[in-house]
């Protein structure tokens, strides 16, 4: 059991809870190598439908931690850039759906790791930000590109050049979050992942691997892979027993085979 990752399980779903409320739960180099320890666990579970990450205390994370980088030479900057980028990577090719429930700040490398997610609900007092400008450094961990695909150019250089914070509404507004909730973010974020538990697994999966895997390319590419996919639907169990109980008006009995 890690000290700065809880890990706790409801049936098919997992809540992850970044644990170190003190530090806001800024990121360093154990909080990086729990998440990616645990997202190479989660791939190897065939049991597993959804992954629920938040943080502990008032914050999601609240960026990386400045104390640990500020005497980095270059040369461990990038080694420490390219840490936090392959563990974002990690989460995006993960065969399951990752929610970032966001219950306060989500700045810096805390933005970064949302992005990362594939669902990011935000929470009545939620804060997203790129202030590395402030710091005399540029985001690391992958905000200027996922940023700029997720809410477009003009919006990202915005954030990034200006280091403004967003609250939830504008978060949605822009595209940066997909939903913003009043109650108990957590537990909005476990619904939708009950839901997502109750799909296809095989085809939640798929559905993920298309869209990120085909996320900058030309439309022909990006039609292409969708049709792969779909066709290797159609090899699987779950396909057959997802129109069969469609036809039958009952609710499906998904294995994930």
């Amino acid at each position: 059991m890690s000290d700065v990752l809880r890990i706790e399980r409801q049936g098919p779903i997992e809540i992850w809870t970044i644990t170190r409320p003190k530090a806001l739960n800024a990121l360093n180099a154990a909080v990086i190598d729990a998440l990616t320890e645990a997202a190479i666990a989660a791939d190897a579970d065939a049991d597993l439908r959804a992954i629920v990450l938040t943080g502990e205390g008032k914050a999601f994370v609240a960026g990386a931690d400045i104390a640990a980088m500020q005497s980095l030479t270059p040369a461990e900057a990038g080694a420490f850039a390219a840490k936090g980028q392959a563990m974002g990577e990690r989460f995006e090719r993960l065969g399951v759906p990752v929610i970032a429930a966001v219950n306060g700040f989500a700045l810096g490398g805390g933005c970064e790791l949302a992005m990362s997610c594939d669902i990011v609900i935000a929470g009545a007092r939620a804060k997203f930000g790129q202030p590395e400008v402030n710091l005399g450094v540029i985001p690391g961990f992958g905000g200027t590109q996922r940023l700029a695909r997720r809410v477009g150019a003009t919006k990202a250089l915005d954030l990034c050049l200006t280091g403004r914070f967003v609250g939830a509404e504008e978060a949605v507004s822009m595209g940066l979050a997909a939903r913003r909730v009043e109650g108990d973010v957590v537990e909005e974020a476990l619904a939708i992942a009950r839901t997502i538990a109750a799909k296809g697994p095989v085809a939640v999966s798929y559905a993920k691997r298309a869209i990120h895997e085909n996320a900058d390319a030309d439309l022909s590419t990006g039609l292409a892979a969708e049709r792969n996919l779909f066709a290797l639907c159609f090899a699987t169990s779950d396909q057959s027993e997802g129109m069969t109980a469609f036809l039958e008006k009952r609710a499906a009995e998904f294995t994930g085979a």
